[in-house]
């Protein structure tokens, strides 16, 4: 259930007058966030190349897909957690 209501959020996001909305009004904080993510995933591969030794290539794949993988799991933990939140209160409800 909870998983319709996020996709119907999503959907009402990914409108495109609405996300050109959005994107215009924050257009300062994404190219600063594209910035820092792009160093982010340089800084990254060359603390990976230095500390493991590790070619270019494989510092560069462990810098972005790392970061891809924490963000899914950070998004289930979250999920996780806030459910556990909401059947608390729930609970203390009754």
């Amino acid at each position: 259930m909870s998983l319709i209501i996020i996709q119907i959020r999503v959907e009402k996001i990914m409108t495109s007058e609405n996300l050109l909305t959005k994107i215009r009004n924050n257009k300062g904080t994404l190219l600063r966030t594209v910035i820092y993510t792009i160093g982010h995933f340089f800084i990254a591969a060359v603390c990976v190349m230095y500390f493991t030794g590790a070619s270019f290539d494989a510092a560069i794949t462990d810098a972005i897909v790392e970061p891809l993988i924490n963000g899914v799991w950070y998004f289930l933990l979250d999920k996780f957690w806030a459910s556990k939140i909401t059947n608390n209160k729930a609970n203390l409800a009754t």
